[in-house]
């Protein structure tokens, strides 16, 4: 387990338990279940409490928490008949998107995601899910793909936003960003989006311009990062838990000023503390939304959509 800062006393009492199971294993005839069942009990009230009054930079955190499930994991467990589909046709495959076609349940649909990647090769060939214009230019040709043949689209959202590269913007990153972006907005069947970790700027948006907007209980959606809007606001990266406080960021912040239409509930710790729990969460809510909008005319859910992010911000602006 991979302990976050405010986690630490937590990380002791778990610690302690597991060493006296362990002690137990050398020493059979030891019975040490009832103090390790104790500690056990202590550590779940511990988590219910910190889970429970969660800052907005403590949420960043845990949406950022690297044994969190990715896209990936999402495909992997919720999809089935998943065809991956790559390159944008123009210059090459961008591995911080995939996507393609699969099934959820006998539903068939395109899923595009952003993919962090799980250990540090796999983070490098992914780019830490930080995407290039190859990128969103293919996630452009499958929206496009799927609203030809009248698929509902499924985006998943994890970015900390688009990469910043030199190349990157040599090739045009802010045009595929905008182009991504009114393709979500022109489509003509359901689109549904999920924020399962980070959504970060542009990046997020330009998968994110859905019918449905979903987010994880401990997720987080914003224009920028805390660390930058700190080193913009500040002049000061340090003050990053004042600008997490300030960008609103939080699913429950976002929920209650109209820009995210549900939350899913994770489970008590996070989601990478019970990743299958998590996964047929995001699924249920997944397919609620789809039966909500399939059969629904094209028409109607572009114009829908259109609408929807018009009126962005009317709902709860005072806050």
């Amino acid at each position: 387990m991979n302990y976050l800062e405010f986690e630490k006393p937590l990380a002791e009492i778990e610690g302690k338990a597991e060493e006296l199971r362990a002690l137990a294993r050398s020493n059979p005839g030891m019975d040490v279940e009832k103090e390790a069942s104790g500690l056990d009990r202590k550590a779940q009230d511990m988590l219910g409490q910190l889970y429970g009054g969660l800052t907005p930079w403590q949420k960043a955190q845990v949406a950022r928490h690297p044994d969190r499930p990715h896209c990936k994991d999402y495909i992997e467990g919720l999809l089935s008949d998943y065809m991956p589909l790559a390159g944008d046709r123009n210059f090459a495959d961008d591995h911080a998107v995939m996507g393609g076609l699969a099934r959820l349940g006998a539903q068939p649909l395109v899923v595009i995601g952003h993919e962090k990647g799980h250990d540090t090769r796999s983070r490098i060939e992914h780019n830490f899910g930080m995407a290039r214009p190859e990128g969103y230019r293919k996630a452009i040709r499958l929206m496009e793909l799927a609203n030809r043949f009248q698929l509902p689209v499924l985006t998943i959202v994890d970015t900390p936003g688009a990469y910043p590269g030199k190349g990157a913007e040599e090739r045009g990153q802010a045009e595929a960003i905008a182009r991504a972006t009114e393709t979500c907005l022109s489509l003509e069947v359901p689109l549904v989006s999920v924020v399962i970790g980070e959504g970060g700027s542009g990046g997020a948006v330009a998968f994110a311009t859905a019918n449905r907007v979903l987010m994880l209980e401990h997720s987080i959606y914003s224009v920028i990062s805390p660390e930058g809007c700190a080193s913009i606001l500040w002049k000061d990266s340090d003050k990053m838990r004042e600008a997490a406080e300030a960008l609103r960021l939080t699913a429950q912040d976002l929920d209650r000023l109209g820009v995210i239409d549900r939350i899913i509930r994770e489970p008590l710790g996070g989601a990478h503390r019970d990743e299958a729990a998590t996964i047929a969460s995001v699924g249920e809510a997944v397919a609620q939304a789809l039966a909500d909008l399939v059969g629904k005319p094209g028409r109607e859910l572009r114009d829908g959509r259109r609408k929807k992010f018009l009126g962005m911000g009317s709902k709860g602006l005072a806050a």
